[in-house]
């Protein structure tokens, strides 16, 4: 089984907090991860696991060992039972482990029901620090870090992928709430993947569908909160010049987006014009996918000035405020540096990097030239 970095932050919760939700998109290994924590294990989709949780939970809350409660978005009714045996003795951690696949913002009897008394990791696809190294960025750039998606047997993917979407828009996405019809939110599915890494026009996007522009984003905040779109908030704060005031787009698994895409090989991906959104999509969630394992907190935003200079990724964090630029290129231009530190200039960035496919890591006193794995490792420290 392969080790997942955020199990070392769930730990630490537990013994925190009287409960923890674990939450992330299907699929993305929750289950599997969820169980190496005990073996009280409940899935709470299925009618039968239910009514065993029913009966026996009494008996399960006097002998004091860690109930884990798999997709409790599926039974919504058992949240403020939950909230009674946490009150019941609040000085007890660690008694309930929940995972769920949507955000807070769906299932609503979370935040009702267990607000200052739950604790919350989310846990994405694999990452790059979660497989073994040999060739594994390609791989988890092409496929996605799905588990079952093709990253540990190629024969799965794209065939996984489509079939995910197809699911999630049949049955998932409508029962948590979506209005859409099947076909309208796959047809969704593929224009979000063509905008993917651009700024995000509501109006344009609806226009294509034959739905207005509050249709649209409505729906958009389903897919988020479903953990398969992203959106990278702009940077705005204290500056005098004209910027980009809207949010940019982005698929959170590179083999989904590839999968919408008809890419399935590396060849055809290096080949597409929209390449580059795709590498700077995938290396912008894979260091923060790393970030939210390790439990740090973090505020993300791009930034892109009226006169052409931009930053793809700016983070305020505990080591401060580090600005990125992301090219797909293996030996990067000194005039990418140079205008990335004019950028970073304009928000007083205390580190400025440049990642790219580069084999080595070249670094002055506040810039620094590297790769993914060099930029993950500084992350680290």
């Amino acid at each position: 089984m392969v080790r997942r970095l955020i199990g070392n932050l769930i730990r630490k919760k537990l013994g925190l907090s009287p409960a923890v939700a674990l939450l992330g998109p299907r699929q993305a290994g929750k289950t599997t991860l969820a169980k190496t924590f005990s073996k009280t294990y409940f899935d709470l989709e299925q009618s039968e696991e239910r009514l065993k949780l029913d009966l026996a939970w009494n008996d399960l809350l006097a002998a004091k060992e860690l109930i884990v409660l798999d997709e409790v978005q599926a039974w919504p009714e058992i949240l403020p039972r939950i909230r009674g045996a946490i009150d019941a003795h609040r000085k007890r951690q660690g008694r309930f482990l929940l995972t769920g696949s949507v955000a807070p913002g769906l299932m609503r009897g979370v935040s009702e029901s267990l607000a200052g008394r739950l604790s919350i990791c989310e846990l994405a696809p694999l990452s790059l620090k979660e497989i073994p190294k040999e060739s594994a960025e390609g791989k988890l750039w092409l496929r996605g870090g799905f588990p079952n998606g093709g990253i540990l047997d190629a024969r799965q993917f794209p065939s996984w992928q489509r079939d995910y979407l197809t699911l999630l828009a049949q049955r998932d996405l409508p029962i948590w709430g979506l209005p859409a019809k099947p076909q309208v939110t796959q047809r969704l599915f593929k224009m979000l993947a063509i905008h993917h890494g651009q700024v995000w026009n509501a109006s344009e996007i609806g226009k294509s569908l034959g739905l207005s522009y509050h249709t649209v984003s409505s729906y958009l905040d389903y897919l988020q909160n479903a953990y398969l779109i992203s959106s990278l908030q702009p940077y705005f704060r204290n500056l005098r010049k004209r910027i980009t005031k809207r949010p940019k787009i982005y698929w959170q698994d590179s083999g989904l987006l590839h999968s919408l895409m008809g890419v399935t090989t590396p060849e055809a991906l290096l080949s597409q014009p929209w390449v580059g959104a795709s590498w700077e999509g995938w290396v912008i969630h894979q260091i923060l996918f790393y970030l939210k394992a390790r439990g740090e907190p973090f505020e993300a935003y791009y930034l892109r000035t009226g006169d052409g200079y931009e930053l793809d990724l700016i983070l305020f964090f505990s080591k401060g405020c580090w600005a990125f630029e992301i090219k797909l290129s293996t030996s990067p231009d000194p005039r990418d540096l140079k205008r990335l530190n004019t950028a970073a200039d304009f928000i007083k960035a205390d580190k400025r990097l440049l990642i790219s496919k580069t084999k080595q890591t070249i670094q002055s006193k506040s810039s620094i030239s590297t790769h993914l794995a060099g930029c993950i490792e500084l992350l680290s420290k």
